[in-house]
């Protein structure tokens, strides 16, 4: 795809990205190094929240078993809205009443199920999600760092297989996908989106953020509403656009900054202008 050559105009050392079309799975395009191992920063929320959800299926635990705070839930921790503070393990909120983006709360979240499968977080997320997928150079490393975000590695290559699970399931029961990434968790609750300011709703599913009418967004203009993913602080993101029918990721070696709050909706936008013809 031609789109995907804007890339190589971004201020960054490194870049590498692809398009995964939802009906099959296909990569309809990539460009830059697929097989280069980047740091994930916070897209890792993503392989942690389908990690968790394996769980929940295999039945670990369930989402609304108590986790984190008092009153907060496995629910919670996945939707940000435990009361947990950014990145410190202070109470902020009562649970349910303000979308605190929290990396603690996903640090206790990994806890919460290490605790109660018995298997250490980054094994389990191996062995229910990379290892099933071929995501043969994927890892999350929780000796050191965080499984909401420092800990996490992968390509574009094995992102693209995790992109195409998001979009056809096979490791989880397409409604459970579903509910995660579409069906908003605690509708009407407001926050600040990293990056971006305070947005009431700051519309979130399961792990995964949900873009409805937020604006301005690192997605682009003429991505849908129902468009779903994440961003990360080394200069990543993940997006899916189910009316659309792709996905597309874009992985990079530069902090996020103004210079990807401007390009990433452009590349975003020509990707999808491309795919309509």
């Amino acid at each position: 795809m031609e789109s995907l050559r804007m890339i190589e105009t971004w201020p960054v050392p490194h870049a590498a990205a692809a398009v995964v079309r939802g009906s099959d799975g296909a990569v309809l395009g990539g460009h830059g190094p697929q097989d280069h191992l980047f740091p994930l920063a916070s897209v890792t929320k993503l392989l942690t929240s389908y990690a968790v959800l394996v769980a929940v299926e295999e039945g670990v635990f369930e989402l609304d078993d108590p986790a984190g705070p008092a009153g907060s839930t496995v629910r919670h921790l996945l939707a940000h809205t435990s009361g947990l503070g950014f990145d410190e393990h202070r109470v902020m909120a009562e649970p349910g009443n303000r979308r605190l983006y929290s990396n603690a709360g996903f640090d206790v979240l990994a806890r919460t199920l290490q605790e109660a499968s018995g298997i250490e977080f980054g094994r389990y997320a191996a062995e229910a999600v990379f290892e099933p997928l071929g995501m043969g150079s994927t890892l999350i490393n929780t000796a050191h760092r965080s499984p909401a975000g420092a800990g996490g590695l992968s390509t574009v290559a094995d992102l693209a297989l995790f992109a195409a699970e998001l979009q056809s399931p096979k490791l989880l029961d397409p409604s459970t996908v579903r509910a995660a990434t579409r069906e908003v968790a605690f509708p009407g609750t407001g926050g600040v989106l990293p990056g971006f300011g305070h947005r009431r709703p700051n519309d979130w599913g399961l792990g995964f953020e949900i873009r409805d009418s937020k604006a301005p967004h690192w997605t682009g203009t003429a991505n849908s509403p129902a468009t779903f993913g994440h961003f990360g602080q080394s200069g990543t993101f993940l997006w899916v656009d189910p009316e659309a029918g792709v996905a597309c990721i874009a992985l990079t070696d530069r902090d996020f900054g103004p210079w990807a709050a401007e390009v990433w909706p452009v590349l975003s936008d020509a990707v999808l202008a491309e795919l309509r013809g």
